[in-house]
């Protein structure tokens, strides 16, 4: 591709990334200049092919996902990253091609190298440390590539200190943040020169469809629960408007996630104590004490369909969104130990292989109608739910983002999708300590109600994040 230079604005503040969570009330202007896009290609011919998205793919609507590393001085230049890069495209070719529509309007991967557009971009009159990283919406997005081909693109970004963002967006049709981990754990590797990770694996017969299926696909209650046919999603009320979706990065202390999973119960995780809390914050930023609250959870399937570990390396979607609904009402009168027995409830129902298996055949019965979780649509509370999303990074591996000169100072996903239902992703700290970093993606009402809560969502601090 040609350069081309372009240039963006956002705010940072004068030695803060976050000094409280709120609205933006000043600070710097700074210019993102872009300077250079090309095309990183795999260095080895490849067979054009189609490669048949799964059926769990299918359930994934078009959207995309980021995910950003902040690098101190000294960083990794951008021309180790695009040789590396093009060297692990050869085992992620489907990074590397393109998705596009079958003759049932469906889609699927066109694996033909096309290769992944590759963004160098510098940032004038500001050091790395002068982000305020807390406040996504003062400018973090014009650090992670907007996607505007291929599956897959990259966004290398250089300030004046030497230190250095790296930041990633990826379709998530083609695949989930378990799969795109692996394939960064892979490109660092390639980075630092050590030896390659496990192939990724391919092999839709994984997720195929039983023939014939044990039972009529249709008659399982627990996806017909969990999902519908996108025809049948009602429009959205007009009283749907609100004030907008806003974007944060708080960080959680370990010692508070260990006193969260302890005052949840015995024998429960801590991201279902995690999810139990934010559930009742939830409660508290209802519109109304009857307004249904639908707290959901993404659960990975991979263990679940194959104990014997025969989908570890599998690339792509094997997800699930299980759900609850309670009144607000009902839910602020609830102890944190019966809401998190809730969570575990139907999370455990649907963590389960013949779940999954059911799953898939029930979209092979719906094809080519394509489906929709109903998390997403305030589940069984319906349109005028409050709906919120939990999908755990917890196991991402942070230090293994070395791309030869030190892990990252900073890590966190990136994904502010169309829609006010809530998405809230946590993620390990880089400084590996136990503590969580949490992007979060809420209405404005629900950020309030967080960043009142005075235990455990905290702010992200300069002092933090770089020392």
């Amino acid at each position: 591709m040609p350069i081309v230079t372009t240039e963006h604005i956002f705010h940072v503040g004068d030695d803060m990334v976050n000094d409280a969570p709120k609205e933006h009330d000043g600070g710097n202007k700074v210019a993102v200049v872009t300077s250079a896009t090309t095309t990183v290609a795999p260095p080895l011919p490849l067979q054009e092919h189609l490669l048949p998205l799964s059926n769990l793919d299918l359930l994934l609507p078009p959207l995309d996902v980021s995910v950003f590393f902040c690098y101190a001085d000294p960083a990794p230049t951008a021309a180790v990253l695009k040789e590396a890069l093009a060297k692990t495209l050869v085992a992620y070719y489907p990074l590397a091609g393109e998705v596009v529509a079958n003759g049932d309007g469906e889609p699927e991967l066109l694996c033909n190298g096309r290769g992944v557009d590759f963004t160098e971009a510098r940032v004038e009159g500001a050091a790395l440390r002068e982000l305020r990283l807390g406040l996504v919406d003062e400018g973090v997005e014009m650090l992670v590539p907007s996607k505007k081909a291929g599956v897959m693109s990259v966004q290398f970004t250089r300030f004046r200190c030497g230190g250095a963002v790296v930041g990633c967006t990826f379709d998530h049709r083609v695949c989930d943040a378990y799969s795109f981990n692996m394939f960064l754990v892979a490109w660092a590797a390639a980075a630092r020169g050590s030896s390659a990770p496990p192939a990724p694996s391919f092999r839709r017969s994984l997720v195929a469809p039983r023939d014939p299926p044990p039972r009529a696909p249709s008659t399982d209650a627990l996806v017909e629960h969990l999902f519908c046919p996108r025809s049948a999603v009602p429009p959205p009320p007009a009283s749907a408007a609100g004030g907008g979706s806003i974007n944060r990065i708080y960080r959680i202390a370990a010692a508070d996630i260990a006193a969260l999973k302890a005052a949840a119960g015995p024998g429960r995780t801590r991201l279902e104590a995690f999810t139990a809390h934010l559930w009742q914050l939830c409660s508290r930023a209802a519109s109304s004490p009857r307004q249904p609250c639908c707290m959901g959870v993404v659960v990975d399937g991979r263990t679940r369909m194959f104990p014997d570990g025969a989908m570890k390396a599998y690339f792509g979607n094997v997800l699930t969104i299980p759900y609850g609904v309670v009144g607000s009402d009902e839910l602020g009168g609830m102890d944190l130990p019966d809401v998190a027995d809730d969570v575990h409830r139907w999370v455990a129902e649907a963590a389960t292989g013949e779940h999954f298996r059911e799953l898939v055949d029930w979209v092979a019965a719906l094809r080519p109608e394509p489906a929709v979780a109903r998390a997403y649509l305030g589940g069984t509370g319906g349109p005028e739910a409050m709906a919120c999303i939990v999908s755990s990074g917890v196991s991402f591996p942070v230090g293994k983002a070395d791309f030869g000169t030190g892990p990252p100072a900073f890590a966190s996903y990136h994904f502010p999708w169309p829609g006010e239902t809530g998405y809230v992703m946590p993620m390990p700290s880089a400084r590996g300590d136990g503590d969580w970093v949490v992007y979060v993606h809420v209405t404005r009402e629900f950020a309030k109600v967080i960043e009142e809560e005075p235990t455990v969502f905290q702010a992200l601090e300069t002092s933090y994040v770089f020392g």
